[in-house]
Protein backbone atom coordinates (compact mmCIF):
# COMPACT_ATOMS: atom_id res chain seq x y z
CA UNK A 1 0.00 0.00 0.00
CA UNK A 2 1.28 3.63 -0.57
CA UNK A 3 0.69 6.42 1.07
CA UNK A 4 0.38 10.10 -0.01
CA UNK A 5 1.79 13.05 2.09
CA UNK A 6 0.68 16.90 2.17
CA UNK A 7 -3.31 16.92 3.31
CA UNK A 8 -5.28 15.26 5.52
CA UNK A 9 -9.12 14.25 4.95
CA UNK A 10 -11.62 16.10 7.08
CA UNK A 11 -14.12 13.84 6.74
CA UNK A 12 -14.36 13.36 10.71
CA UNK A 13 -12.64 16.89 11.67
CA UNK A 14 -14.38 18.43 14.38
CA UNK A 15 -15.57 22.22 14.17
CA UNK A 16 -15.40 25.16 11.22
CA UNK A 17 -14.15 22.39 9.08
CA UNK A 18 -16.14 21.15 6.13
CA UNK A 19 -16.63 17.44 6.76
CA UNK A 20 -18.39 14.80 4.65
CA UNK A 21 -21.32 13.19 6.50
CA UNK A 22 -22.23 9.46 6.16
CA UNK A 23 -24.49 9.62 2.42
CA UNK A 24 -22.71 12.66 1.50
CA UNK A 25 -22.84 12.90 -2.30
CA UNK A 26 -19.37 13.61 -3.73
CA UNK A 27 -18.23 13.56 -7.56
CA UNK A 28 -16.99 10.45 -8.94
CA UNK A 29 -16.17 8.96 -12.37
CA UNK A 30 -16.78 5.49 -12.20
CA UNK A 31 -16.75 2.43 -14.38
CA UNK A 32 -14.84 4.11 -17.19
CA UNK A 33 -16.92 7.48 -17.04
CA UNK A 34 -14.83 10.54 -18.60
CA UNK A 35 -16.91 13.31 -16.54
CA UNK A 36 -17.68 13.65 -13.37
CA UNK A 37 -21.46 13.78 -11.80
CA UNK A 38 -22.18 13.89 -7.53
CA UNK A 39 -23.60 10.73 -7.62
CA UNK A 40 -21.21 8.38 -5.17
CA UNK A 41 -21.72 8.67 -1.28
CA UNK A 42 -19.54 8.51 1.58
CA UNK A 43 -19.97 6.69 4.36
CA UNK A 44 -17.17 6.67 7.57
CA UNK A 45 -15.85 4.78 10.38
CA UNK A 46 -14.05 6.65 12.73
CA UNK A 47 -11.39 4.99 14.95
CA UNK A 48 -7.56 5.56 14.90
CA UNK A 49 -7.51 6.52 11.57
CA UNK A 50 -10.56 6.85 9.35
CA UNK A 51 -12.50 3.83 6.64
CA UNK A 52 -13.96 5.71 3.90
CA UNK A 53 -16.65 3.09 2.11
CA UNK A 54 -17.25 4.99 -1.31
CA UNK A 55 -20.73 3.50 -3.04
CA UNK A 56 -21.08 4.25 -6.64
CA UNK A 57 -25.27 4.25 -8.13
CA UNK A 58 -24.02 0.78 -9.84
CA UNK A 59 -23.75 -0.96 -6.50
CA UNK A 60 -19.81 -0.94 -6.87
CA UNK A 61 -17.96 1.11 -3.91
CA UNK A 62 -13.92 1.35 -2.88
CA UNK A 63 -12.59 1.68 0.78
CA UNK A 64 -9.84 3.98 1.58
CA UNK A 65 -8.20 4.71 4.59
CA UNK A 66 -7.43 8.73 5.55
CA UNK A 67 -4.82 8.52 8.11
CA UNK A 68 -5.25 11.06 11.45
CA UNK A 69 -1.44 11.71 11.38
CA UNK A 70 -1.52 13.58 8.17
CA UNK A 71 0.05 11.04 5.62
CA UNK A 72 -2.69 10.67 3.81
CA UNK A 73 -4.94 8.42 1.69
CA UNK A 74 -4.63 4.82 0.84
CA UNK A 75 -6.61 1.81 -0.56
CA UNK A 76 -7.97 -0.10 2.34
CA UNK A 77 -8.30 -3.21 0.37
CA UNK A 78 -7.92 -4.76 -3.42
CA UNK A 79 -4.52 -5.43 -5.31
CA UNK A 80 -5.12 -1.74 -6.83
CA UNK A 81 -3.42 1.70 -5.24
CA UNK A 82 -4.57 4.92 -4.70
CA UNK A 83 -3.25 7.68 -6.37
CA UNK A 84 -4.07 10.85 -5.15
CA UNK A 85 -3.76 14.52 -6.42
CA UNK A 86 -4.57 17.89 -5.26
CA UNK A 87 -6.74 19.67 -7.22
CA UNK A 88 -7.71 22.86 -5.40
CA UNK A 89 -7.09 24.10 -2.12
CA UNK A 90 -9.67 22.07 -0.33
CA UNK A 91 -10.20 19.38 -3.03
CA UNK A 92 -8.19 16.23 -3.99
CA UNK A 93 -9.13 13.85 -6.35
CA UNK A 94 -8.29 10.28 -5.52
CA UNK A 95 -8.07 7.86 -8.48
CA UNK A 96 -7.98 3.78 -8.51
CA UNK A 97 -7.93 1.91 -11.63
CA UNK A 98 -10.31 3.76 -13.78
CA UNK A 99 -12.67 5.06 -10.90
CA UNK A 100 -11.90 8.82 -9.93
CA UNK A 101 -13.27 10.48 -6.33
CA UNK A 102 -12.76 13.86 -5.20
CA UNK A 103 -13.02 14.57 -1.67
CA UNK A 104 -12.42 17.55 0.57
CA UNK A 105 -9.01 17.49 1.98
CA UNK A 106 -7.44 19.66 3.99
CA UNK A 107 -3.99 20.60 2.30
CA UNK A 108 -0.93 20.76 3.92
Amino acid sequence: MKRFAAFVLPLAACGGERAATAGERIECAVDGAAAFERVCTVERAAGRDVLLTIRSPSGSFRRLVATQDGLGVMAADGAEAANVKVIGPDLIEVSIGSDRYRLPARVR
